[in-house]
């Protein structure tokens, strides 16, 4: 099902981001965009937006916003191309769909703007990329942090007209030394000046068939986490005595919250990740050291134990559960299968990358049957 999007009409954006570009480039910023299959924003956490028009009035705008995404993350997904025409780039669009780096796509027809409706009021962060394009008033705000509101006003107005000059430009950038020729050549190329013309792209295509993500990223990795609940543990040596064991456990003694010797350690963790999680008698910070210390130092000693305790034939543990007394101590070792004494909230866990890494180390007959649940491809359908 879709929806209308309230933008402008694809003529008066094209003339305001094509305004925005040419500003920015005589300044030397990044971020705003033309060449010749349209406009573009990019912002330095990883947001940006593409615009192209067409021939007559249809247009094409799309992107991902860090923060916002309806097409990846959210459960269940949205799929951003459910009902788009098939004059869009399909080539480009399909390929950012695939790779979760689609985050919206709104496209222009019959005089209106429409995208896919989302579920749940959810946002994709589109609004916040065209903000400074979205009105007149916007950008003139936008272009007047670089110099007199009124000459912005004219530049836009000019734009509008297909009538920018280098004075129009000079008269807002007061600031030393514009690169008013290369901000000229931008506004050719946005067809913002006598005689240029904005480029245009040609219709795509729709393929015949293309991959649609059928699970969220977070339901992807409940799948994973699920299947690691109910897998039993691969029968395997134990690890051998080591020099690490012994001096985690006493670390954890004189840790002890009661200084009775009783202390607890739950712990995850990965090539590249590590988490720990209150036990019972949780190791004691001390009064008289800086925040984290201890934690830093369980760190290194947990891995420590882990990388000891490493066999190339049947891998690392992922989970590890330590009970020490004044006199003795208990190790459990999970490798291949989520704990009942590991909390689970539904949201955080082993992250399905870092697991591979794991699962790619071990001999075939040492990785529990959950590793083919890992494949990118049990989350998408082809269509």
């Amino acid at each position: 099902m879709l929806t209308d999007v309230d933008l402008p009409a694809p003529g008066l954006l094209w003339t305001r981001w094509a305004t925005m570009s040419a500003t920015h480039v005589a300044l030397g910023r990044s971020g705003w965009s033309i060449d010749d299959r349209g406009a573009g924003r990019d912002l330095q956490d990883g947001s940006w937006a593409r615009f192209a028009l067409l021939d007559g009035r249809r247009a094409v705008l799309y992107g991902h916003h860090a923060g916002h995404s309806a097409a990846g993350w959210d459960d269940a997904p949205a799929d951003p191309l459910t009902g788009a025409p098939d004059w869009l780039p399909w080539d480009t669009l399909a390929a950012l769909a695939e790779g979760d780096r689609l985050g919206f796509v709104v496209w222009h027809e019959s005089g209106r703007w429409s995208r896919v409706r989302y579920r749940g009021g959810r946002t994709d962060g589109m609004a916040d990329l065209t903000g400074p394009v979205s009105s007149g008033e916007r950008t003139v705000l936008a272009l007047s942090r670089f110099g007199p509101r009124p000459a912005a006003e004219r530049l836009l107005a000019a734009a509008v007209r297909t009538e920018v000059s280098a004075a129009h430009l000079g008269d807002l950038l007061t600031g030393p030394s514009p690169d008013l020729a290369a901000a000229m050549a931008t506004a050719a190329r946005g067809g913002l000046v006598p005689g240029s013309a904005a480029p245009r792209i040609a219709p795509g295509r729709r393929p015949p068939m293309r991959r649609v993500r059928r699970l969220s990223q977070g339901e992807h990795d409940r799948l994973v986490w699920s299947a690691m609940r109910e897998s039993p543990e691969l029968s395997r040596p134990a690890p051998p005595a080591t020099d690490e064991l012994d001096t985690l456990v006493g670390w954890l003694q004189d840790r002890a919250p009661q200084a009775d010797g009783r202390c607890t350690l739950l712990a995850y963790a990965d090539a590249t990740s590590f988490s720990a999680q209150p036990g019972e008698h949780p190791p004691d910070d001390r009064p008289d050291e800086e925040r984290y210390t201890a934690f830093r130092r369980l760190t290194e000693l947990v891995r420590a134990l882990r990388r000891a305790e490493s066999d190339p034939r049947y891998g690392r543990w992922l989970f590890l559960r330590v009970e020490t007394s004044a006199s003795g101590v208990q190790v459990e070792r999970r490798y291949d299968s989520w704990p009942p004494w590991w909390h689970d909230d539904g949201v955080s866990g082993p992250w399905r990358t870092n697991l591979q890494e794991e699962m790619d180390a071990r001999l075939p007959r040492y990785r529990p049957f959950w590793v083919t649940l890992l494949d990118p491809e049990v989350a998408f359908r082809p269509q």
